[in-house]
């Protein structure tokens, strides 16, 4: 069955909300609002994001199936940072029929391309591919040079767009790809992925104006839209900054 991407994207372009940094980096992205998953789910259910992202637990909790608008993306493997392993995993921690009940319109499985483990996520990556194929459901790939053998070239054209094109090889629908900095070298990237859509990761938080800039260069780039978390929730006004950033993907805010 082909999988489409219709249900998490509007007009060809794509801006997801993401909340799975709870597993990933713990409490210190959070303050007293954003450490409450309601509160993030009400901002992403403003009409600006086409998606959602949230580890299984978060959506089993507070994600309403038939109730909530924003389309669910499942996180299917994660890992903490406690162990800071310069060669990290990310084993598989939700099936592909636990995220369907839960709501899910799309899947994301990262991969650690270049640590020693990366065999192992790009085997169970196929086996996910396979079985989110079968059920109609997009599978994003979450690219991320990681690991001794990309040490210091984690953000050079030349290893992302090598993350870019395993994913067009793996059969994801989508990547979710760190920026290298400026457009002319991540049109690069975006070329090496052929028919699979390029989203940007958000990034560490900062300044306004930087971020919209990288918004509006990604997509001259050729990009397909932003996954944005610390970016829209720690600031100082998150629904203005989501429609700000909603205006640049698609000329007005929301749908």
């Amino acid at each position: 069955m082909f999988s489409s991407l219709e249900k998490i994207t509007r007009n060809g372009r794509a801006l997801f909300l993401a909340y799975d940094h709870g597993m990933e980096h713990g409490t210190a992205d959070f303050n007293q609002r954003s450490v409450d998953p309601e509160k993030i789910l009400e901002l992403a259910e403003s009409g600006y994001f086409t998606g959602v992202i949230f580890q299984k637990g978060v959506a089993e909790k507070y994600y309403r199936p038939g109730i909530s608008r924003v389309p669910l993306i499942i996180k299917l493997n994660g890992k903490t940072s406690l162990a800071a392993d310069p060669e990290p995993y990310s084993p598989l921690l939700c099936s592909v029929e636990e995220a369907v009940s839960l709501g899910a319109s799309a899947l994301g499985y990262t991969i650690y391309i270049g640590s020693r483990y990366e065999s192992q996520m790009m085997k169970e990556f196929s086996q996910v591919e396979q079985e989110a194929d079968e059920r109609g459901l997009p599978l994003i790939a979450w690219m991320y040079p990681r690991g001794k053998a990309v040490l210091g070239k984690e953000f050079t054209p030349e290893v992302l767009s090598y993350a870019a094109r395993v994913a067009l090889e793996l059969g994801a629908e989508m990547a979710k790809i760190p920026y290298t900095g400026d457009p002319e070298s991540f049109s690069w990237v975006v070329k090496a992925a052929g028919k699979v859509k390029v989203v940007v990761q958000g990034g560490p938080k900062v300044k306004e104006g930087d971020f919209l800039k990288m918004v509006q260069d990604i997509l001259t780039a050729g990009a397909s839209g932003a996954v944005v978390g610390r970016n829209i929730w720690q600031a100082e006004d998150p629904l203005l900054m989501a429609e700000k950033t909603a205006k640049i993907l698609w000329g007005k805010g929301k749908a």
